[in-house]
């Protein structure tokens, strides 16, 4: 799938199972639109498994994945050694069993720092301004410095409202993996039997549902965004200020006989 279908996905994940965070430690309106933004974010984390950086003369050249050359040589160089641990590009990071829980456990490492859970929601924050570039206006989240600024005072945000360590976290970055692998399974290309691809010779998993970027999953994708909207009002304080509007509009509806 395309980087937006999964951050539309995981969007939609995320506002989906707002009614049961709490049990995992998220409290009040900040909490509940980090944890949405933290499942559309991770949920392009499987990606990060291919880039590098090549020389052209003297001059270096960030190559890879559009999240890979995210932060540049940050993220290039992370993706890069991403890659050869997983071996190569829908392998291991697309292990439904492995990816979560690798994923989840160095987040709950992270997550009892604040400095390492504000550079955890940075990432997640920077992967979701760059998937969902086709819905924001300007570029400015594409650029290296615009998307780190703007994550990193996003973390900030985040970080510096709560006054708990985040232990949501950890499950927001493994449940926005599970979304992203669920995902790529749906596609022609498909994922990775689980551990298969530890010897180099993976058996892949597919439903063959629709080739990446067709229209099928365009349509899936904007079904996912609706989703996303619905939940994010339904189960967030968001209800509240938008009730006055929209009771008496759906009050006032002509009923079909």
């Amino acid at each position: 799938m395309l980087g937006h279908s999964h951050a539309m996905s995981g969007l939609a994940a995320g506002a989906a199972t707002l009614p049961w965070a709490g049990q995992v430690g998220v409290s009040g309106p900040v909490e509940q639109l980090a944890w949405v933004a933290a499942w559309g974010g991770f949920a392009m984390l499987p990606d990060l498994d291919q880039g590098g950086i090549h020389w052209r003369g003297v001059m270096p050249s960030s190559t890879g994945s559009t999240v890979a050359r995210m932060w540049g040589p940050v993220t290039t160089t992370l993706a890069s050694a991403v890659g050869r641990i997983a071996g190569g590009h829908r392998q291991g990071t697309h292990d439904l069993l492995l990816a979560p829980a690798i994923f989840g456990l160095l987040t709950a490492l992270a997550a009892h720092n604040t400095y390492a859970s504000m550079a955890v929601v940075a990432l997640g924050i920077g992967l979701a301004l760059q998937a969902l570039h086709v819905v924001i206006p300007g570029k400015v989240e594409q650029t290296v410095i615009g998307n780190v600024v703007i994550s990193a005072l996003g973390a900030w945000w985040v970080t510096g409202t709560a006054n708990h360590a985040l232990e949501w976290l950890p499950w927001a970055v493994a449940g926005g993996v599970v979304v992203h692998i669920l995902g790529d399974w749906l596609t022609v290309g498909g994922v990775p039997v689980p551990l298969t691809w530890v010897g180099g010779h993976s058996v892949r998993l597919s439903a063959g549902l629709f080739r990446t970027g067709a229209k099928t999953e365009h349509v899936v994708a904007t079904m996912f965004a609706v989703a996303a909207v619905v939940g994010i009002v339904a189960f967030t304080p968001l209800q509240g200020y938008l009730a006055p509007v929209i009771d008496p509009v759906m009050t006032s509806a002509p009923l079909s006989p």
